[in-house]
């Protein structure tokens, strides 16, 4: 089994999020340093006739997880027995980390997460977990059945070394230099090339294949691996083309919806695919793309006490019907059919038609979508599919009316700041990045009032209907050609997780530039001609002061220039220079 930070983040990870989360990190030098950039470690699940699941093995050995995790990992790593899953299946599933974080992560780890994309930043709290399960008939077994569960890329070499194959490709990837954003990897393992792309926020929104490097010829011709997070869209929607952007408004409002698939890989693909539907938005919300009725949160999940949780939940189970009846939007898929030349689209029903466990089909909500449906993607869509047009041409089709949707959606939250706020310079990650332009920048305190020994004026609080009223000037129909309520869609989504989330974001973003600017403004001043009638204490409390924002810097938490950072440490030595002896030794200690 491999896990995205917690039983193995393993190659199939190219060209996607960082290894998320990063808890489990080791610091440099220590053994397995470079192996836990990648992923924290690798599970063998394996089915006990007497104890049932079983953790079999855990690679590298010293790496903690709680019973509470093992229990979950076990269980995950095996499809509901309502999947009939025979032969190989690979799939994925997030777990929540039980003890919080349980190292801090080292400063190449902060560089790393903070050149990447906001939408595949690591997670802290969770673990993610990608599985290779194989199930064979074995009649040796009482059961009929061989069952075991281990990373996808090395699990048909591991069923016939198993152990001292594991080993050898563990300590290869140990070997593999850390991942950095904007880079493309060659990465060796099992004699072949994995060619793998970090993305950086600066890539654009849909980059293109990894280019080969010079030295690549010197080793064998490489394998490109598409990410996890990189999903073939087209084909994970092809029942529900009518209704993406239904979905699609469902997701941005981080409204609950659970989707009963008949099989773990399709359930995980699904919820991924989902979730991924508002980059380059960061999806805020909890999502478990495998779920099962072992799992330690199966009651927080399903209490009828409470409104259902903002989560997006995918099961194998029909029982989840029947348990989660209560819950707003149920989104059923089956196996896939065809009508004609193309893919049967699963109808929308109202909720009062749920069934037990005969439930058919179809998409269950009473939610009125905002905007009108988008027809000409639909008929453009389909009609490729009626022209053989290649899967990955109708993922690009799809992930780019996406990528706009949301855009448009956004730019009225981007408009030119007024006023000539302090911000300076656009992060290319995204447009709800670009701390010049966004409509938070009109928050922003003006340049000017940034003067060196005073503290830094206040961001301006965000008022949703000064939003609101700009959006006959700004709104997203400047951008976008679709009808329908816009405002109404503001509304909601102001209400959300995901709002909440974008909005803290760019505030620690504003609060960060605010301080970087700060510093900026003190090391353009003349120290000297300040300390002149200043007691001992302010110069302590400008010399720490400083020392915090240098410290801040360094770790990449404050985006302040190198030359800065120079005169920063500068004006610390001249400052504790102008001290008594006493105090310069309490300040530089040995």
């Amino acid at each position: 089994m491999d896990q995205g930070a917690g039983a193995g983040a393993g190659p199939q990870r190219a060209r996607g999020r960082l290894g998320a989360p990063s808890s489990g990190t080791r610091a440099p030098g220590t053994p397995w340093a470079r192996f836990s950039a990648w992923l924290e470690c690798v599970c063998v699940v394996t089915f006990d006739l007497e104890l049932g699941q079983a953790l079999e093995l855990v690679y590298p050995s010293d790496f903690q997880l709680t019973d509470k995790e093992k229990s979950s990992i076990c269980y995950l790593s095996f499809p509901d027995s309502h999947s009939g899953c025979l032969g190989d299946t690979q799939f994925s599933f997030r777990i929540r980390q039980c003890g919080g974080q349980r190292r801090p992560g080292h400063a190449g780890e902060k560089r790393s997460d903070s050149g990447a994309p906001t939408s595949l930043q690591r997670e802290p709290a969770h673990y993610f977990g990608y599985v290779y399960f194989r199930q064979v008939k074995d009649s040796s077994v009482k059961r009929g059945y061989f069952q075991k569960a281990l990373l996808g890329l090395v699990a048909p070499e591991f069923f016939d070394k198993l152990a001292p194959c594991l080993e050898a490709v563990c300590n290869e990837i140990d070997q593999w230099p850390v991942p950095a954003p904007g880079q493309t990897l060659s990465l060796p393992v099992m004699g072949v090339v994995l060619q793998v792309h970090i993305p950086s926020r600066a890539d654009a929104p849909e980059p293109g294949p990894p280019e080969q490097s010079s030295h690549e010829t010197l080793l064998p011709a490489p394998v490109v691996l598409p990410s996890v997070h990189e999903l073939d869209l087209f084909r994970c929607f092809r029942s529900v083309l009518a209704h993406v952007q239904l979905l699609w408004e469902l997701m941005l409002l981080g409204e609950p919806l659970l989707v009963l698939a008949p099989s773990p890989a399709v359930s995980s693909e699904m919820v991924l695919a989902l979730t991924s539907c508002l980059r380059p938005l960061k999806f805020c919300c909890d999502y478990r793309p495998y779920f099962t009725i072992h799992d330690s949160e199966f009651k927080e999940f399903t209490t009828r006490t409470q409104a259902p949780p903002n989560v997006v939940l995918g099961v194998t189970n029909p029982f989840f019907i029947k348990t989660l009846q209560h819950w707003p939007h149920i989104l059923r898929v089956g196996e896939p059919k065809m009508s004609g030349d193309l893919p049967k689209q699963v109808k929308l029903k109202k909720p009062s038609r749920l069934k037990t466990l005969d439930t058919k089909p179809g998409l269950y909500t009473a939610y009125t979508a905002h905007l009108h449906r988008d027809k000409t993607l639909l008929r453009r869509l389909l009609k490729g599919l009626q022209k053989k047009r290649p899967s990955d041409v109708q993922t690009a089709v799809l992930r780019r009316h996406l990528l706009e949707l949301t855009q448009s959606f956004i730019i009225p939250l981007v408009r030119p700041a007024r006023g000539g706020g302090a911000g300076s310079g656009c992060d290319p990650d995204s447009l709800p990045s670009c701390p010049q332009e966004h409509y938070m920048a009109s928050l922003m305190p003006l340049q000017k009032g940034i003067v060196p020994w005073k503290t830094p004026p206040q961001i301006r609080p965000f008022r949703q209907d000064d939003f609101l009223r700009s959006l006959e000037r700004t709104g997203p129909q400047l951008t976008c050609v679709l009808k329908g309520d816009w405002l109404g869609l503001y509304r909601r989504f102001f209400k959300s997780p995901h709002f909440d989330g974008w909005y803290r974001q760019r505030h620690r973003e504003m609060t960060q530039k605010l301080e970087a600017l700060h510093l900026e403004a003190i090391c353009e001043a003349n120290i000297e001609i300040w300390m002149k009638d200043k007691s001992e204490v302010e110069v302590v409390d400008l010399i720490l002061k400083l020392r915090e924002r240098l410290v801040r810097a360094q770790g990449h938490q404050l985006p302040v220039k190198e030359a800065t950072l120079k005169r920063a440490r500068l004006y610390i030595d001249t400052a504790i220079g102008s001290l008594p002896k006493d105090l310069q030794a309490v300040l530089c200690p040995p």
